[in-house]
């Protein structure tokens, strides 16, 4: 007998059947009992103990039912061993089985769950029809393949469970997943319960309320605020009550952190019914009575972000995090994620996946039209980016902005690209919230158990345009027609409820009531103090930090010589036994000549000691983006790999016992996604350093949503912070237009009071301490950093372990050759790998009349860190910008913006680049040659 631990072979698993065929003619012992009962009865059947083909179209069920359906003092199973043709039961088996499998693969196609009640054409594989049964036929006792846990049923009590369970409000996806034991799993929860869920009076009570709710806040606010935009929930309503159910679910789980990401729709209807915010501020935002307080700054209502706490009913605390969200829809997915497996990190418990969870509501139309929602739903099962499983909510109003399905999709649902997981799909009709709460208790679970994403695709309408001004009939007739005839969903609720008896007329009403009078009432302190903006203040992990505008400190990097030395030494090791690529013992090696002094450090031993410095005095150290381990360009080498079983060693992580956590995560190749979860993750880790790292620098424009909406803008919009790293590699080295350029110039275009720092610098020693400060000091404004390519093997790019111990960040590197200043005739100012090129042709030509000055930090760059650059040299002396980048490209035109033509007043200030150009650098080596000696020969002045 096969073990019910044993999924009965079917084509889907045919390669395991043929193998285990196989492994019987060599050794019949070899394989279970059951297997060899198995096989012996399909070899009589096929004749003469001969050995049987198994092809494409193999299904054993044709053949027999498994002895697994046939339990003791049950209906005798139809004969196994009847030589020639199967009997008529078996062959009655097969079809219904056949039928079962067809509703568990494509009863969805059938269900109900739109709502306006469009036409589903049933698929012939769901029609009695399309197996020949008659209705004789549907009263024979056949095996139920455990269908609900039973053995045996007549195949009209079959159809009828399978069409309650697949077919009703819900639809399902689920056949899709590989494991056997998750779809099992699946099975027995949705056919046992035939997918609905008993509820208590009280349950279906706060279900009405929470709908009354939704449905009283809409129609205040169209009445009291006419014509103003407020992106209604109208026509997805169950939206709140879905929420309130999973949010009590996750409570009762164990959940203590919830962080929700959501678009515009619907959001002001969250913020008050689910979030907590009072409508009296909310009110108070739609009169737009502080003008003054946001000048410059803010952001529209429906994109704002809120926390709370939430106790459930059982009385478990759930912290809401609601995050701030742009007009660029999806984009906040991965954000959210990162700020929950920050707060997870920093559990640093073995079961702190089981604490936090995020929800992400989605539209439709953006959920299957945005490639973010891709890359997001890419990261959720790696090491490095998972959070234990995303609850997915797609709000699914069958339309985009004026765009039909059928212009918008090439697919049957808009949640097809979840597909790519191993995750259910739970397709629900919004106006059945009851069948909604089954979906929420399914996913959560669902979740608890597995640790993967989950999605209910809630079927709802928008009963209005895509925002209040809108006329959707323009472009919709017939859907709006529909619409309109549509009452809302809490009155077809309870007109359910009415009919069950659980819930009278006047329960109803008096509900609606309460809720209209608090809303009137709070409109009414809309305008007083207590409904004013509260001064934004550092809080939790946040406490002692500082914004604004960057101080003018000194902050103290530098490390101790001999503490350096032991780290460096820490690096160059690898345990005992451990197999070294012999071009990583190099690499060991050279690490411990300059742990002794013996070699100066190059790039990659400076920056590998920051981040040993800055753990091993408790700041985390997170660092992700395609390659960082080894490094795109081979420098870093920040793990090895033992080259007998392919294992890594990271030395960084083997310090000391009392170090911060360091994490260094290889990404898929994906920037948007990536990029937006490290934002996301430094919102919540202000005390750690946080770096995503582009394969080249001009990769992040694949990101330019990430940068524009949140890195750059946040802090003036929504009062939030980030100590986020970027490093991007950067330099002309003639590899072509694409591996140039890191945009320099963006990122100033978006620099303004103070909101971000971009740098460019140029030795190891500056690299380290730029880090060091970015972690140490107090003050947190995103970091944009111009790392070399080139530069990371010159033989000038090196320093020493002293510049390390003594020295901090500087913003304007000197001329670092003694000189009298009053002597210089030309002062060059530039920024980068350009400057060792020009020191190399002025040393060559002996032009000792000419300065060259770096600029490490390009913003902040005041004119008093300018004035203190310049002040040993003359007043008029000519200052030359030198940039490789092309004219209007590069910091020359932020630089002329910011100074003038006169520079401090006194300098006359001019630019030297290449030509302004469509695109940053010429595809050829012998060109990119000729251009970069004539801009070099310009900037110092040679003929």
């Amino acid at each position: 007998m096969i073990s019910q631990h044993e999924e009965w072979p079917n084509s889907s698993n045919l390669e395991f059947v043929e193998a285990l065929y196989e492994q019987y003619h060599r050794d019949p012992a070899s394989v279970s009992p059951g297997w060899q009962s198995y096989f012996r009865t399909l070899a009589q059947h096929h004749g003469n103990g001969s050995r049987v083909a198994l092809g494409p179209s193999f299904e054993p069920r044709s053949i027999f039912n498994p002895p697994s359906a046939q339990p003791s003092g049950s209906a005798p199973a139809p004969s196994a061993t009847l030589p020639g043709q199967p009997s008529a039961d078996c062959i009655l088996q097969h079809k219904v089985d056949q039928l079962i499998r067809n509703y568990r693969v494509r009863g969805h196609i059938v269900s109900r769950i739109d709502p306006l009640g469009q036409p589903r054409p049933e698929p012939p594989e769901l029609t009695t029809a399309f197996y020949g049964l008659t209705d004789h036929d549907l009263d024979r006792v056949l095996a139920m393949d455990n269908v609900a846990g039973k053995s045996f049923g007549t195949v009209r009590q079959i159809i009828e469970l399978m069409r309650n369970t697949y077919c009703r409000s819900i639809g399902v996806q689920f056949m899709h997943i590989d494991d056997y034991s998750v779809r099992a799993w699946l099975q027995q929860r949705m056919e046992g319960s035939q997918n609905r869920v008993e509820l208590s009076r009280r349950e279906q009570l706060r279900i009405l309320t929470r709908l009354t709710d939704a449905v009283i806040f809409e129609q205040f606010i169209q009445k009291k605020f006419v014509g103003a935009k407020s992106f209604s929930l109208e026509g997805a309503e169950s939206l709140v009550p879905l929420l309130d159910l999973a949010i009590e679910k996750a409570g009762d789980q164990g959940v203590s952190e919830i962080i929700i990401g959501m678009a515009h729709r619907g959001r002001l209807n969250v913020l008050c019914n689910v979030m907590g915010k009072r409508p009296r501020e909310i009110f108070r935002e739609f009169k737009d009575q502080d003008g003054q307080l946001y000048m410059g700054s803010g952001d529209v209502k429906y994109h704002l972000g809120y926390s709370s706490d939430w106790i459930t009913r059982t009385g478990r605390p759930v912290h809401l995090s609601l995050c701030f969200n742009p007009s660029h829809l999806e984009f906040v997915n991965p954000v959210a994620l990162g700020r929950a497996r920050a707060k997870q990190d920093r559990m640093n418990a073995p079961d702190a996946k089981d604490h936090g969870v995020v929800f992400l509501i989605h539209g439709d139309a953006a959920f299957i039209g945005e490639g973010v929602v891709q890359e997001t739903l890419n990261l959720s099962g790696l090491e490095g980016y998972t959070t234990g499983g995303t609850l997915h909510i797609i709000v699914n109003n069958q339309i985009g902005f004026t765009t039909n399905p059928s212009d918008a999709r090439s697919t049957t649902y808009a949640s097809d690209i979840a597909k790519m997981l191993q995750v259910p799909i739970f397709h629900v009709n919004g106006e059945d919230p009851e069948a909604v709460a089954q979906c929420v208790r399914l996913a959560m679970d669902f979740r608890k158990q597995f640790k993967r994403d989950v999605v209910i695709d809630m079927y709802c309408y928008r009963r209005r345009g895509h925002n209040e001004g809108d006329e959707p009939a323009f472009t919709q007739p017939l859907l709006y027609a529909a619409i309109e005839k549509r009452k809302p969903v809490r009155e077809g609720y309870l007109d359910h409820l009415l009919t069950m008896g659980g819930v009278t007329r006047d329960e109803a009403d008096q509900i609606a009531t309460q809720r209209t009078e608090l809303l009137e009432k709070d409109l009414a302190l809309a305008d007083t103090q207590d409904a004013a903006p509260k001064p934004a203040t550092a809080l939790g992990v946040w406490t002692g930090y500082i914004t604004g505008p960057e101080p003018v400190d000194q902050t103290l990097t530098g490390v101790p010589k001999k503490r350096l030395s032991e780290l460096l030494e820490k690096l160059a090791h690898v345990p005992e036994g451990f197999n070294v690529h012999p071009k990583a013992q190099k690499i060991i090696g050279e690490r411990l000549e300059m742990a002794r002094g013996e070699k100066p450090l190059n790039w990659a031993a400076a920056e590998l000691l920051a981040y040993a410095s800055v753990a091993t005095e408790g700041f985390r150290v997170r660092i992700s983006g395609q390659d960082v381990l080894r490094g795109t360009f081979t420098h870093r080498h920040a793990a090895f790999f033992d080259t007998t079983n392919g294992k890594p060693y990271l030395p960084l992580r083997n310090l000391s016992d009392s170090q911060a956590q360091v994490d260094l995560y290889n990404s898929p190749l994906s920037e948007t996604g990536v990029l937006g979860f490290e934002y996301g993750y430094s919102l919540d880790t202000p005390d750690g350093l946080v770096i995503w790292e582009a394969q080249f620098g001009d990769f992040w424009n694949v990101a330019q949503v990430i940068v524009d909406q949140f890195i750059a803008s946040a802090e003036a919009k929504w009062k939030r912070h980030s100590g986020l790293t970027m490093f991007l590699p950067h330099g002309f080295e003639g590899q072509g237009p694409e591996h140039s350029s890191g945009r320099i110039e963006r990122f100033l275009l978006l620099a303004a009071k103070d909101n971000i720092q971009v740098a460019n610098p140029t030795t190891p020693a500056q690299m380290f301490h730029l880090l060091r400060r970015q972690a140490v000091r107090k003050w947190r404004k995103p970091l944009v950093v111009m790392t070399p390519k080139s530069l990371l093997r010159h033989p000038l790019v090196i320093s020493s372990l002293d510049e390390l111990e003594r020295s901090r960040f500087q913003r304007i590197l000197p001329e670092p050759r003694k000189h009298d200043g009053k002597a210089i005739k030309r002062i060059v100012l530039c920024s980068g790998k350009l400057y060792y090129e020009l020191e190399a042709e002025r040393a060559k030509l002996k032009l000792d009349d000419i300065a060259i000055l770096r600029v490490e930090q390009l913003y902040p760059l005041t004119n008093e860190m300018m004035s203190d650059a310049l002040s040993a040299y003359a007043p008029n002396t000519p200052v030359i910008w030198a940039q490789e980048e092309p004219d209007n490209m590069g910091a020359w035109r932020f630089m002329r913006a910011l100074f003038g033509d006169k520079l401090l007043g006194t300098h006359p200030f001019i630019g030297v680049s290449r030509p302004a150009a469509a695109t940053p650098a010429t595809g050829s080596l012998s060109a990119h040659k000729l251009e970069q000696a004539q801009v070099i020969k310009e900037a110092l002045g040679v003929k």
